[in-house]
């Protein structure tokens, strides 16, 4: 018995709870195309962009502040993304004060923990990124301190793992490209500084979130490699291995992009017109690396100072050119792993039947899953075969609200007692069964 309790103990150890819970995106069919946006109403026209051409399942990078915790609100974000096949990746956020996005406080985790855990989310993977560019002293309250955002992202890391092992945890993107100077820190210093004061870091991050721009100046060669450029991602890849890290994590890169003239004489910007290609090549030839998960280009709208200069939209509602050169090219049908559960929470079967083996019935079912269903995609049967499903109540059943189904089944030839139980099925799979019923069968 010892022996047996002490193996269970060991596989605990083997095999952590938030490994299991965990798929890895590269295993499944996966759209690499993305689009990062300042507001969720632009969520239709950014899936219009990264579900093109064949593509579905791409992924959208947005921001929540800590001031914008509604529950309603972003469950309707979620809702619509899920509707429009788009996947999210949620950066967490403070608020400006003076000029500075405030420092987050660890008391202030739970907080967090309980909203992003009252979301249903529209895949298995919870994507979420814990701050940004800390090696900026305005993105941490004015200040630089490596050991500080440790300490921060291990104690909300380890809250939200205990909360649900879903969550797929992204540190804070670096600039890459920042210099040892007042208000930012070399990203080699502050990921030495990090890991001296939070060796466990890289234990709790399930993939890597780069900010692979293209320097100088967000301008730089779509062929260039190494550090500043867009292939960043693989300097920080090794970055890591130099720092003890022998996984091979899945790279997020949610923000990245050209700074551009807006069609204006400006001759220190790129002209729109030179993106293009620049984008084809990239996405054709730099981000097809097959540890690349998503790549969210920094930003689809933003007209205002100080980010109009990398809007993919113009003022007028038309687009630059680039849009065109990524939303014709060839995407993949992605396909995300979503839970697909649900309930029968009532059944009321016709209890007599008079010379007749057929009986009808109403159930109220529940979707309790991630997965929007309709009456092409689900169906009712018992022990005794297929129930044939006379009409339901919604063209579609989004989770985690009810429906009525009105069916008809036929019962064995002998009369007396017949005993059974519907069981709800959705592509060929049981996902739920009610309770029993009992039909008198006379004559």
């Amino acid at each position: 018995m010892f022996k047996a309790v002490l193996i269970a103990i060991c596989l605990l150890f083997i095999f952590p709870k938030s490994a299991l819970a965990l798929y890895d995106p590269l295993l499944v069919d996966n759209n690499r195309f993305g689009i990062h946006i300042a507001d969720p109403v632009d969520l239709e026209e950014a899936a219009k962009l990264v579900n093109s051409q064949g593509g579905d399942w791409g992924y959208v990078t947005f921001v929540i502040r800590k001031d914008e915790r509604d529950i309603r609100r972003w469950q309707k974000v979620f809702d619509k993304a899920r509707k429009l096949h788009l996947i999210p990746i949620v950066r967490i956020a403070t608020r400006l004060e003076n000029n500075n996005w405030e420092k987050p406080s660890v008391d202030e985790i739970d907080g967090w923990v309980s909203f992003l855990s009252s979301l249903n989310w529209v895949i298995e993977n919870r994507y979420v990124a814990i701050g940004n560019e800390p090696n900026h002293a305005k993105e941490w309250g004015g200040e630089i301190n490596p050991k500080e955002y440790g300490n921060y992202y291990l104690a909300f890391a380890k809250k939200l793992k205990a909360s649900n092992p879903d969550f797929f945890l992204l540190q804070a993107g670096f600039d890459a490209s920042a210099a040892n100077t007042k208000e930012t820190m070399d990203e080699v210093k502050y990921l030495n500084l990090l890991l001296e004061s939070n060796p466990e870091f890289l234990k709790y991050i399930d993939g890597w979130n780069s900010h692979s721009y293209p320097n100088p100046a967000f301008s730089g060669s779509e062929y260039a490699t190494g550090r500043g450029s867009l292939k960043t991602y693989v300097w920080e890849l090794n970055l890591l291995k130099s720092f003890g890290l022998n996984k091979n994590l899945p790279v997020f890169i949610t923000e990245t992009g050209w700074i551009h003239n807006m069609d204006t004489k400006d001759r220190k910007k790129l002209s729109p017109s030179l993106l293009g290609g620049k984008y084809e090549y990239a996405f054709n030839y730099v981000w097809s690396d097959k540890q690349v998960v998503a790549v969210t280009p920094f930003v689809f709208k933003y007209l205002e100072p100080p980010f109009e200069n990398f809007s993919w939209q113009k003022k007028d509602g038309s687009y630059y050119s680039f849009y065109n050169n990524v939303l014709n090219l060839k995407k993949v049908n992605g396909v995300p792993r979503q839970y697909t559960t649900g309930k029968i929470l009532n059944i009321y079967v016709q209890p007599i039947l008079i010379n007749s083996d057929v009986f009808t019935g109403i159930a109220v079912i529940e979707n309790t899953g991630q997965t929007i269903w309709d009456n092409n995609t689900f169906n009712l049967k018992t022990a005794n075969g297929e129930i044939k499903i006379l009409s339901f109540s919604h063209s579609e059943l989004t989770p985690e609200n009810n429906g009525i189904l009105i069916f008809k089944g036929k019962t064995k030839d002998k009369t007396g007692l017949y005993s059974d139980q519907l069981l709800l099925t959705k592509d060929g799979q049981n996902i739920a069964k009610s309770g029993k019923f009992t039909i008198i069968k006379l004559f």
